[in-house]
């Protein structure tokens, strides 16, 4: 008998021992497919790859420790006593004992994701990382309708709204945000937290409709572990703020659907009051005292701030917040839109833009009840209207579209506002600050302007029209541009001229080993002939060398990227001959 013989199903090893197909997965567990996808999502169990799957390509498979892992998991039992408590529901309605039926569903088990959550984030840097996802489903389900058909009540909706507002309420007060790109898809946000980049998408405010292809049951799942995870979150950063969480909110704004206005404010009056609290806790003299005075406090701050009160939104850097430091980006995030004023016309994003100015430091107001300043107010500098007004034009301020905010916020600057007026006139494209430019090999015309632009706020020398940064390493054009001295361009051109001859005589010896190496003799070069083909040549000559010397796998990963690079090289071909199409029909 051979060493290693083993009878067959006595014992498994290699991928057939690690490995688990998903029906072998549902038998161990014992529950059926829809629980098995809610203890996967709310555990964080995905499905593996292996390298040899045994049970064919068809099936999906999971690690055995993964599975092990749920087997252990309380929230199985949970679920299967909620299964079998909603089958003594069911049972009593099939009698026709409502009475009974009511009683047993007010008595319903319930079940918390709190232990989960610390247990996926031990820290609270691991649950930044993983909060892209979240805020962009939360912030999704917070703008559609609620819907029987979907399961989906008006009770998750309301408090998905309040979880997105709580969060744009603290990054607009710290100012936090980054980057702003409106798309066909939404509005995509950037924020850095900790040290961590955030990118989140939220829906424009138009009527959204349910699809068939989607499966809601399983959106459902992944929104209720979002939604505890969120809590979570804000909890966190309203604590470092010293401000109480859950915020308690004034029910007339609430009423008027100014929910961030509102919670801005909040967070003003319990900064300020934060120092009058020990004070009027060491006078209490009794318990009933205490609670009476807290709640008496608790009332005052709802009113501290009049909601006349001009730029009570802006006032999120209270007190508490000159003892963080701050980082260079966040001190010109915080000072972009200083001593500005804004107002928001009828027929723009009212809540995208209340979200934006206040992280950049402006002032804001609109059109309603419930606003800091009348539309009147003549200390307003800028109106953000998207269409002609057909009302009273105030000469005081300048009219530009909603565009033009979000390209100062991504330029780091105030743009010029000739382009954005509203009527007529184009605006400029809206280009996008998660793109890179030099990466992509193409760069717009109106990236160059807002580069020079920058520069021009910095006080930088950058190259002209058509001129490489290069050219500007020339001696003879720093000098020009007044950067360096006589004496130091002098100096300067005579270290190039060395640095050049060096160089030259460096590829007359290349050539000649080539080609003394051949044995061919080399050729009578005039002074007006180049050598730039020989060069080209022995560059290609190199890198097919080097390309026979790879290993295949290394050599079809190759051949992609220069497929990729061909292919950008072509988009890029097309984009600059439709601009120069479009330039001569324009001329």
């Amino acid at each position: 008998m051979p060493k290693h013989y083993r009878p067959a199903g006595k014992k498994k090893e290699g991928n057939a021992a690690r490995y688990m197909t998903r029906s072998q997965a549902l038998k161990h567990l014992q529950v059926n497919l829809n629980l098995f996808r809610r203890l996967c999502i709310v555990k964080g169990i995905f499905p593996r790859e292996p390298k040899k799957k045994v049970k064919g390509n068809h099936h999906t498979y999971y690690h055995v420790k993964d599975i092990a892992f749920l087997m252990h998991e309380p929230l199985l039992e949970k679920f299967r006593e909620i299964k079998t408590y909603q089958k003594k529901v069911k049972k009593a309605k099939s009698k026709k004992n409502e009475e009974l039926a009511r009683l047993l569903l007010t008595r319903q088990p319930t079940y918390k994701l709190d232990r989960l959550i610390r247990e996926r984030y031990p820290t609270f840097i691991d649950a930044l990382r993983d909060l892209d996802d979240c805020l962009t489903m939360v912030h999704l389900f917070a703008v559609l309708p609620a819907s029987d058909r979907e399961n989906l009540e008006v009770k998750r909706v309301h408090n998905c709204r309040r979880l997105t507002h709580e969060w744009q309420a603290y990054i607009s007060r710290c100012h936090a945000l980054r980057k702003v790109f409106v798309s066909v898809k939404g509005i995509y946000y950037q924020a850095e937290l900790e040290g961590q980049k955030i990118t989140w998408l939220t829906p424009h405010a138009i009527q959204q409709v349910f699809t068939n292809d989607v499966d809601f049951g399983v959106l459902l799942t992944f929104l209720e572990f979002y939604e505890t995870l969120l809590a979570f979150i804000n909890f966190k950063l309203y604590h470092s703020l010293n401000v109480k969480y859950p915020p308690i909110l004034d029910s007339r704004l609430e009423a008027l659907a100014a929910d961030l206005y509102a919670l801005s404010r909040y967070i003003d009056a319990s900064s300020r009051g934060m120092a009058v609290e020990p004070k009027v806790d060491a006078s209490s003299s009794s318990q009933s005292n205490d609670r009476e005075e807290s709640e008496l406090r608790l009332a005052q701050l709802q009113h501290q701030l009049p909601s006349s009160e001009p730029g009570a939104l802006m006032h999120l850097v209270a007190d508490n917040n000159k003892e963080v430091e701050e980082d260079e980006e966040t001190r010109v995030c915080k000072s972009l839109f200083k001593d500005l004023k804004f107002f928001l016309s009828r027929e723009v994003p009212r809540e995208s833009l209340l979200f934006v100015l206040p992280a950049f430091g402006g002032m804001v107001s609109w059109e309603g009840e419930g606003a800091p300043f009348k539309e009147d107010d003549e200390s307003i500098t800028h109106h953000i209207i998207d269409k002609p007004s057909a009302g009273h034009v105030y000469l005081s301020r300048v009219y530009v579209q909603p565009q033009w905010i979000y390209d100062c916020v991504n330029a780091r600057i105030i743009l010029p506002t000739e382009k954005y007026l509203v009527g007529s006139r184009i605006p400029p494209p809206h280009l996008s600050p998660f793109v890179d430019n030099e990466a992509e090999g193409y760069v717009p015309d109106y990236a160059e302007t807002i580069k020079r632009l920058q520069a021009a706020a910095r006080n930088e020398v950058l190259p002209l029209p058509g001129v490489g940064k290069e050219d500007l390493e020339d001696p003879q054009n720093l000098l020009y541009a007044g950067v360096m001295s006589r004496a130091e361009e002098a100096e300067a051109a005579k270290n190039k001229k060395k640095m050049a001859a060096q160089e030259k005589q460096y590829h007359e010896e290349l050539k000649m080993e080539i080609t003394a190496s051949k044995d061919v003799v080399a050729p009578v070069v005039t002074e007006d002939e180049e050598s730039v083909p020989d060069a080209m040549q022995i560059a290609q000559e190199n890198a097919d060398m080097s390309t026979v010397l790879m290993s295949r796998k290394k050599r079809k990963l190759y051949e992609a990227m220069k497929i990729g690079q061909k292919k950008k090289k072509a988009s890029v071909e097309l984009i600059e001959q439709r601009k120069k199409k479009l330039n001569d029909a324009q001329s």
